[in-house]
């Protein structure tokens, strides 16, 4: 198979004949083309964290505190960037991170299956949404054979809870990841000052109302009386009661591995992988839900020591093909990536999604290769050094 970083070539080429890419090549400019293309709202939800979002510029910065060691005539003129997860093999250590709003990130307000077109395109594995503006069969459906994982906020009702599960793996989704950090919204001051929250509005929660379960729950069904799905989602969401006591249940649940999202503490990655988890999901949200925390990266070590044998994913802060290569180095298995491909997303639909996970991918593989890592099993600590604090 062809080296990702070969795909520049094919644009250099093109550029003899005149031709420049009509989408950006850098993730400031993606992100400005977003912001025009996007609805305040949409752009706000998006794009805002929590607070000042120290927490999420933090995020970014701390892949600058970590510099690759290179290492010459390491035989990495061909690269291999496939790893193994829960006995399968990946032709990518990507995947797309679950973005609730993904739905109406592009004007057709289908972004979910626009998505999982472009995952199937590029073999970039897609972590599904639970707050998805279709139903997760249809995305699972657009999948082909690029693997899906589903993402579930567990509501306060255990056969809701249920029922999404079993979708899920009827659907083919081949791994659940519960994520735990959002007991509550966090304090979000750019969606506050547009008195805009998505969900409120109907919005991405398809999830929900093809729902049997949920749609026994309510008075009247969802298509004559919207805003009482909207009421009863909102108070089975906003209102999570989760303990660890509640693992052994979740478990039950399902034969699918199972892994647990917002996990950014080795004493908590232990209690975990103790009570029959599968993987962690080491993330800070992105910064979204709570400000003043640490940095995700600066706890990935801890978290793949903790975790032993069990397999570790990242996200929070990943801009660029060297994030995901000192991120793999830390020693996370794989490496999911959020707002870069929602913002191509809103600047060109499938198209766009595909363009950036070919530019992440890339810009990946040619730091490998230039620093002389062939594969990514070849990454460890040993291949960082701290870098000094710059002025």
């Amino acid at each position: 198979m062809a080296n990702h970083g070969d795909w520049q070539f094919g644009i250099y080429l093109e550029g003899l004949g005149g031709t420049r890419p009509s989408l950006p090549m850098d993730f400031r400019t993606l992100e400005a083309a977003a912001e025009e293309a996007m609805s305040p709202e949409v752009w706000s939800y998006v794009a805002g964290g929590a607070g000042d979002e120290h927490t999420q510029r933090a995020n970014v910065r701390a892949f600058e505190r970590w510099g690759l060691v290179p290492r010459m005539l390491a035989g990495a003129a061909e690269r291999d960037l496939g790893v193994e997860m829960f006995g399968q093999r990946l032709a990518t250590p990507l995947m797309l991170a679950p973005v609730g709003v993904l739905g109406i990130c592009e004007p057709e307000g289908h972004g979910d299956l626009t998505t999982a077109r472009a995952a199937a395109a590029t073999g970039v594995p897609m972590i599904a949404s639970t707050l998805s503006q279709d139903p997760m069969e249809d995305v699972a459906a657009q999948l082909g054979d690029t693997p899906g994982w589903f993402q579930l906020y567990p509501p306060n009702d255990r056969e809701l809870t249920e029922s999404l599960v079993r979708r899920a793996e009827a659907a083919g989704y081949t791994a659940l990841v519960i994520t735990l950090d959002t007991l509550t919204l966090g304090w979000r001051p750019r969606d506050l000052a547009l008195a805009s929250f998505p969900q409120l509005k109907g919005l991405c929660l398809a999830n929900y109302t093809s729902d049997p379960v949920f749609r026994s729950r309510l008075a009247a069904p969802p298509e004559e009386d919207p805003q009482g799905a909207v009421g009863h989602w909102a108070m089975i969401f906003g209102n999570q009661s989760l303990g660890w006591d509640d693992l052994a249940w979740l478990r039950s649940l399902t034969e699918l591995p199972i892994l647990l999202k917002g996990i950014c503490s080795a004493d908590d990655t232990r209690r975990a992988v103790d009570a029959g988890v599968d993987g962690i999901y080491c993330s800070n949200h992105g910064g979204r839900q709570a400000n003043g925390g640490l940095p995700a990266l600066d706890v990935l070590d801890e978290v793949v020591d903790a975790a032993g044998d069990a397999p570790v994913v990242f996200d929070s802060g990943v801009r660029g093909g060297p994030d995901v290569v000192k991120a793999l180095a830390l020693g996370a298995r794989a490496v999911a990536v959020g707002r870069p491909y929602a913002y191509g997303l809103a600047v060109g639909g499938q198209a766009g999604v595909e363009h950036v996970l070919r530019c992440l991918l890339a810009e990946t593989d040619l730091t490998m290769a230039i620093n002389g890592y062939p594969t990514v099993a070849d990454l460890s600590r040993q291949a960082l050094r701290p870098v000094a604090a710059l002025p």
